[in-house]
């Protein structure tokens, strides 16, 4: 078995089902809290399948961890359990810091001690993969060079802060204990099953529903984005052959502004839904009051996982955005679970 967390996530999810898709994948051990973000429903195509074992449950309970760890004996953790939000981690910094900081090192703690009580061998093969973000490395103008895994920490949000401060504790923890860690660092994720908070799934839903599609300040702001399938592969890869104490910058090789992303959307809308009235999706773009420290690049450098372990994104942004909106298109009932009320009421606190 392996252990994920974070798994009824978005990145997460799309991991455990991605993971077994392989007839001979190992089991997963999926711990999950099960926050806003959290979605049994992605789950729904293993609800037979006793190769997932569901357990809902905090990674900064340390009992149960401790429990899981000592029941299932994984031989890994993939650790995506995070609140992810710039948004949201700027009205409510509090939990950032207590999942993403607390709750890493609670799991890291009750890691390295089941890790120590390991056979030899065992105790080898074991790895904890951490899953972080290139937003930990601050903002780029638009003539630096891409983030490499060698760039300083610089971040600028409570949420990245707290991924920040949740890499360096991954990173002690392998250079004090040699407790066998590998962190990879990823551009923006895009694809199926995304919580429509976020600007992809957000400008599609809105489109649909004929609202107003709000970009903040010029829509300038430039991200590299990864197609989430491609960002499982790197992660099965790194976890397979990637280095002990190593960091990997995991990307798509796409930078876009978001304006071009949100017309792009715009365009693929008009050909495979077009509006009743015959007009673009275009023009329900509405722009929107800056948020508080928004970052301006953020770009990475994907050489180094691609040298050392062969790993380059199948989808260019062009296929990975098609397939995304067609996604959408086919899955009104997993959006109608996850569009509730709070939902609602926070889309209005944040773009009103």
């Amino acid at each position: 078995m392996i252990l994920v967390t974070g798994g009824a996530g978005f990145i997460g999810g799309n991991f455990v089902l991605d993971w077994l898709a392989h007839a001979d994948a190992e089991g997963i051990v999926n711990l999950d809290k099960l926050t806003y973000a959290g979605n049994l429903a992605t789950l729904s195509p293993l609800e037979k399948d006793a190769r997932h074992v569901f357990v809902h449950g905090d990674i900064g309970d340390k009992a149960l961890v401790n429990q899981l760890l000592e029941k299932y004996r994984p031989r890994a953790i993939v650790n995506f359990a995070a609140e992810s939000h710039v948004d949201r981690s700027i009205h409510g910094p509090a939990e950032f810091v207590q999942t993403n900081i607390v709750g890493t090192f609670n799991l890291l703690e009750c890691a390295r001690e089941y890790w120590n009580s390991l056979e030899t061998q065992d105790k080898e093969q074991f790895r904890f993969h951490h899953v972080s973000t290139d937003e930990v490395y601050g903002s780029l103008s638009s003539s630096d060079p891409a983030f490499t895994e060698t760039n300083p920490y610089k971040p600028n949000s409570p949420y990245s802060a707290s991924k920040a401060a949740s890499d360096h504790l991954v990173r002690a923890w392998f250079h004090t204990y040699g407790f066998p860690v590998i962190t990879t660092n990823c551009s923006n994720n895009y694809g199926p099953y995304h919580f429509p908070e976020k600007l992809i799934p957000l400008v599609i839903l809105n489109a649909l529903n004929g609202k107003p599609l709000p970009i903040y300040g010029d829509g300038q702001q430039v991200r590299d984005w990864l197609y989430v399938g491609d960002h499982c592969s790197a992660i099965r890869k790194v976890l397979a052959s990637g280095k002990l104490g190593e960091t990997y910058n995991i990307g798509g090789w796409n930078e876009k502004a978001n304006i071009d992303v949100v017309k792009t959307i715009c365009s693929i809308l008009d050909e495979l839904k077009p509006r009743t009235d015959g007009k673009s999706y275009a023009e329900q773009i509405t722009f929107v009051k800056d948020r508080p420290g928004h970052d301006r690049r953020y770009a990475i450098d994907a050489s180094k996982v691609e040298r050392d372990l062969g790993w380059r994104p199948a989808e260019t942004f062009d296929t990975g955005i098609r397939k995304t909106v067609q996604w959408y298109l086919d899955n009104p009932i997993w959006i109608e679970g996850v569009v509730s009320g709070s939902y609602r009421d926070w889309l209005k606190q944040q773009y009103n």
